[in-house]
């Protein structure tokens, strides 16, 4: 039985390469972090799972939380997308921390905010796409990021229309922030094409 026919009985050893590539592309992802604000960010993945597509609200806070979320489209050999959501006031921490602001600082998202905020999300999916790569040797590039603020199951709503076909499954990768006693936490799923997935396992010798 291939991944995609039964992810609901994905072996430890499976679940062990995604928690792997996870935590790669988050010390990728706090690295170039730490760069562009000239600041120490740390990151880790506490959290690694498969989870049914409709069930993604509700590991952010339930359907009716407003959130921030960033798309992502990846093309390659692994055709699949990316969608980075977080809490609104989550978000709004972040940019106080990536812009030097005092805590509490800002309110709203202007537009350097949310440019602050895709380029986080371009820094995510290109660290846990590297990390792929890493693992898999299969190359996979993310588009140009789209940002959205409103209930996560809107957002998701909006994206199941937009994409059509898809996985039945997310891959989530809970992300915590750490910067000056500031603890940020927020989820990245990455949502294979149907077949991609198959790809990616059997790419790193698992089936």
């Amino acid at each position: 039985m291939s991944v995609d026919e039964n992810l609901t009985e994905l072996s430890e050893l499976q679940l062990d390469v995604l928690r792997e590539i996870g935590n790669v592309g988050a010390g990728n992802s706090a690295t170039a972090l730490s760069r562009l604000i000239q600041r120490r960010i740390e990151m880790n993945v506490p959290h690694v799972a498969l989870v049914p597509i409709e069930d993604v609200p509700e590991f952010v806070g339930g359907p009716e939380l407003v959130v921030v979320g960033i798309f992502l489209r990846v093309y390659g050999k692994a055709p699949s997308n990316i969608l980075f959501l977080i809490p609104r006031d989550s978000a709004f921490a972040l940019v106080d921390t990536l812009l030097g602001r005092d805590r509490g600082e800002t309110t709203e998202l202007d537009a350097m905010d949310e440019s602050a905020l895709m380029e986080i999300g371009n820094i995510l999916a290109g660290s846990y796409l590297n990390a792929f790569y890493t693992f898999t040797g299969m190359s996979m590039l993310p588009s140009i990021p789209a940002l959205a603020v409103d209930m996560a199951g809107a957002i998701l709503n909006v994206v199941l229309v937009q994409l059509g076909e898809m996985g039945d499954h997310a891959l989530l990768i809970e992300t915590n922030f750490v910067a000056e006693d500031r603890s940020i936490s927020g989820h990245f799923f990455l949502v294979p094409d149907p077949g991609s997935l198959s790809s990616i396992m059997n790419a790193v010798g698992v089936e």
